[in-house]
């Protein structure tokens, strides 16, 4: 009887054989591979080469082979259902189990023992061979699988598996295999693209790299990525100072465009000054005859009479030009954005000294044989007033020192309204004679006339001055507003109204200048773009003439005056939100003026009262009412004088009041 050990030691070292024997012969059979290193070998057998199919079959084969042949020989043969039983598949070729009971029976105790070790260890060894049998089943299926999964030797990322072999491929390869060879790369059998199934697979996850498997291989990979980054780095670098040049370029460029434009500017606004200025200066007419009848007068005097001057004074229209157009445009942006930073003065009268004036003064102007004043203007940088009366003359009052500076005489009817010009040097009066005079001041004090417009048909009953102190605009009852350039003393346009609304009976410009108010005798309110001379919005809701209308220095209120009271418009919507009559309707409000910070609101008629500006929705309460003192009973002009410290009031005797807080009188008194 042979040793079971012996056996299997005989067994391991015939596999371990026969596996390096099979191993030899299919790597030359093949006869592809080039020599490699021997460490190059180890790693292959160890990790990367799998056995092919055949030598594991090979191997299985052997192990099972030896198993059967040796082992019964050592531990006889047992029954086949007990060997079924077992799952160890013993069949004895030359002992039968009543074999072996009388072969024990003749055995000693020991070789009993010895037999049982032997029987143990063989079954052991079965088992162990069973086991190796279905792994080298196991291994050879895997090999299978990854040999037909890819024969790229990677993991496919989109599998198709076989109908006729069921092996699996990666897509794209075993497409462009069939594409050109026809035929299974594994089996060599005929595949086409019909025989090809795509499987819904998973995300599938790549193996880690061989250099992440260890610490240098994962440094290596440091260092590779730290280099790309540094030099990406250095280009980031290269780009950000090509864009600061490039940058710092066009900010040069940038700033040499704003000098250029700012000169260009200049020299435009230049331009536009210097033609405005000539297109005043252009002899339009023949003024002659207007000179002579000027030179006449002198400090007030009268030449000849008005009554001869006839059409000699008529103008031509040229029309409202672009270059001044454009110089109002520019004098209305600059005023709009000052009034965007316009803040109250801090010298403003406050109320509660409002409600403690009173009459300081009275000034007895004009003649007794047509008393009246009708008109009345300040010039707030010098506090001297100017007022028109029904006696033809204007005067020009130092309310400081109480003197008359001039008187300037030449109208042959009552002076319905008066103007300061600029700083004064201009004097701007018209007549209920049809004609507006432009009087200028001279050395000794005095103001001559040196124009006499007669474009009007019709009584003159407004005259109001452009912010620029360079244009004004007369209202006469033909009908018609004249537009005037005082430089040249000419009518560049008048302007017609068609649509019937009566003559005009007032008129005030916008404090921005590009809009123009006018009153009418029949109860209308108009309001003209200048630009245009088109209107552009009409008020309805007056009872009787409009007799006087003033613009809020904030440019949203525009405050009328007529039979019935006053009314205050909301030009930003067009519409009236408050009104005022303080009188009965035998009483006219003849006067009504905001102060020049747009703080307070005078109105007179019977009396005259003083009301505190609030907005739309707040209520306007009156501060002070002053009574009548010129026992008429109509007060007909009212005017705040700087910072609203005093009221000037003109009424039906030939008397100027001045209304302020007491102990403010003035050092000269009449």
């Amino acid at each position: 009887m042979c040793d079971p050990t012996d056996v299997i030691e005989d067994l391991d070292d015939d596999i371990c054989k026969l596996a390096t024997s099979l191993c030899t012969d299919d790597d030359d059979d093949k006869g592809t591979k080039s020599k490699q290193s021997k460490d190059d070998k180890e790693r292959e057998i160890g990790l990367s080469t799998m056995p092919t199919p055949s030598i594991v079959g090979k191997i299985a084969s052997v192990l099972v082979e030896k198993q059967v042949q040796g082992l019964p020989s050592a531990c006889g043969q047992l029954e086949e259902d007990d060997d079924n039983d077992r799952g160890i598949g013993w069949k004895g070729r030359e002992l039968k189990l009543g074999e072996c009971e009388r072969e024990k029976d003749k055995m000693s105790p020991t070789e009993v023992k010895k037999a049982i070790e032997v029987g143990t260890l063989g079954a052991q060894t079965v088992n162990t061979a069973a086991a190796l049998l279905n792994s080298a089943n196991g291994l050879a299926r895997s090999a299978n699988n990854a040999q037909s999964a890819d024969f790229s030797g990677d993991v496919p990322e989109e599998p198709v598996v076989s109908k006729k072999s069921g092996l699996l491929y990666e897509k794209r390869l075993i497409e462009r295999h069939i594409s050109d060879f026809g035929k299974c790369p594994i089996t060599g059998e005929p595949l086409s693209m019909e025989d090809i199934v795509p499987i819904k697979t998973g995300k599938i996850v790549k193996p880690r790299p061989v250099q992440a498997a260890s610490i240098p291989g994962m440094l290596g990979m440091f260092q590779i990525e730290w280099d790309g980054l540094m030099l990406s780095n250095f280009a980031l670098e290269q780009q950000l100072h090509t864009a600061r040049q490039e940058l710092s370029h066009a900010l040069y460029q940038h700033d040499a465009a704003c000098r250029v434009i700012a000169r260009l500017k200049k020299e435009r606004d230049e331009a536009r000054s210097l033609l405005a200025q000539a297109d005043r200066q252009m002899p339009l007419l023949a003024p002659t005859a207007t000179t002579i009848e000027a030179s006449a007068l002198s400090n007030g005097k009268r030449g000849r009479a008005d009554e001869d001057m006839g059409t000699v004074g008529k103008k031509l229209h040229t029309g409202i030009s672009a270059s001044i157009i454009a110089e109002l445009t520019d004098c209305n942006a600059a005023l709009s954005q000052q009034r965007k930073k316009r803040q109250i003065p801090p010298t403003l009268a406050p109320i509660d000294a409002i409600e403690r004036y009173t009459q300081l003064s009275s000034y007895p102007l004009h003649k007794t044989s047509k008393p009246g004043i009708l008109s009345v203007d300040i010039l707030y940088s010098k506090d001297i007033i100017a007022t028109g009366g029904a006696d033809t003359n204007a005067i020009v009052f130092d309310r400081p020192s109480g003197e008359i500076l001039s008187t300037l005489s030449g109208h042959s009817k009552k002076v319905t309204s008066v103007k300061f010009v600029g700083e004064g040097d201009l004097v701007v009066t018209g007549s209920a004679d049809k004609t507006v005079r432009l009087w200028q001041s001279s050395e000794n004090g005095n103001y001559d006339c040196k124009h006499i417009l007669k474009d009007h048909t019709a009584e003159v009953q407004a005259v109001t001055i452009h912010a620029t102190n360079n244009y004004f605009v007369t209202a006469s009852l033909d009908n018609t507003w004249c537009f005037y350039d005082l430089s040249s003393a000419s009518c560049l346009t008048q302007v017609e109204d068609t649509s019937g609304s009566g003559g005009y009976t007032s008129a005030a410009f916008h404090p921005d200048g590009l809009i123009l108010g006018t009153g009418t005798s029949e109860s209308i309110v108009k309001i003209w773009d200048v630009k245009s001379q088109e209107n552009v919005a009409r008020f309805d809701g007056h009872v009787g003439a409009v007799t006087a209308m003033s613009f809020s220095e904030n440019g949203y209120f525009l405050a009328t005056a007529a039979h019935d009271g006053v009314k205050l418009w909301d030009l930003r919507k067009l519409r009236n939100f408050r009104t005022f009559s303080p009188y009965d309707e035998n009483t006219p409000t003849q006067s009504v003026e905001f102060d020049h910070s747009g703080s307070y609101l005078a109105i007179a008629g019977s009396d005259i009262r003083v009301y505190q500006v609030a907005n739309v929705k707040s209520e306007w309460n009156c501060i002070k009412t002053f009574p009548d003192l010129s026992g008429t009973g109509k007060a007909t002009s009212v005017k705040f004088g700087p910072d609203a410290k005093y009221l000037a009031v003109g009424s039906m005797d030939r008397n100027l009041r001045i209304f302020g807080l007491p102990g403010d009188e003035d050092p000269a008194e009449s």
